[in-house]
């Protein structure tokens, strides 16, 4: 039997979508085995460049730079309604002085929209999501790009909210849903398309029906997460676009191309 290669990230929104497939509460692939791995966003995104995986969730401005190998899906992604990346900083830094900030990637959508939106020059530093708070609160850079759960929980951290850029991209889209993260299919196999998206969507049906069977998967994942913010990260990341894009999905990633390039 065919080895069918998955790669996704392990936060919450990914796992409880993917969970009942990955338990196995859901068959199998027709005639493949499919194999999970879980990776960083970024660490996705490259991998995505390299052609590493035949199913791979990736950064939606990555998804758009690779429609020539890559088939974009319509189940399975990221889309915020009104959440999204946030830009902080400390209480006391003024955004005049910001001139270095910590981001997730240089290939994640939440890069390219700071680009798109603040005005000011800046230094990305580039490193892993749940590193940024800790470069804030140490002061190695003066500002932070949020995402995930950290996005969920600055508050709690002591930070300033600078720029929401889930309420920036809702301002500047009519309220179209802001497209964080896609889910591409190799198109060596694109003639099991519909059977792909038909199991995603059915994985996430039985994520609905049978929550408290994947929690323990959720947790494996989320150790140091307290369960109002897991909940709170898949209900602002798992939604409507997670079953299908819909035509708003369609016209939110035709829109972010068009403002980030």
């Amino acid at each position: 039997m065919k080895i069918f290669k998955i790669a996704i990230s392990p936060c919450p929104n990914d796992i409880f979508i993917f969970g009942p497939w990955i338990l196995g509460l859901t068959h199998d692939l027709k005639n493949f085995h499919s194999k999970f791995v879980f990776k960083d966003v970024e660490k996705l995104n490259n991998s995505a460049f390299k052609q590493q995986f035949d199913l791979i969730k990736v950064s939606a401005i990555t998804g758009l730079k690779l429609t020539s190998k890559y088939q974009i899906l319509q189940s399975g992604g990221a889309f915020g309604i009104q959440d999204g990346p946030k830009l902080v900083s400390l209480p006391n830094t003024l955004p005049q002085h910001i001139k270095t900030i910590a981001v997730p990637g240089l290939n994640t959508t939440a890069y390219h929209l700071l680009k798109a939106s603040w005005a000011q020059p800046f230094k990305p530093v580039p490193m892993i999501f749940n590193e940024i708070p800790n470069a804030i609160t140490q002061k190695i850079v003066d500002a932070g790009l949020l995402i995930h759960e950290t996005a969920l929980i600055y508050l709690q951290k002591g930070f300033k909210l600078l720029l929401d850029l889930g309420k920036w991209w809702e301002k500047n889209t009519n309220g179209l849903p802001l497209p964080l993260g896609v889910i591409l299919l190799h198109k060596k196999y694109l003639h099991i398309q519909k059977e792909v998206e038909s199991k995603i969507q059915e994985s996430l049906d039985i994520a609905y029906l049978k929550t408290q069977e994947i929690k323990p998967l959720l947790r494996t994942f989320a150790q140091e997460m307290e369960e109002e913010t897991l909940n709170k990260h898949i209900k602002a990341y798992v939604n409507q676009y997670s079953k299908k894009i819909q035509s708003d999905g369609e016209k939110a990633l035709i829109k972010l191309k068009k403002i980030v390039g």
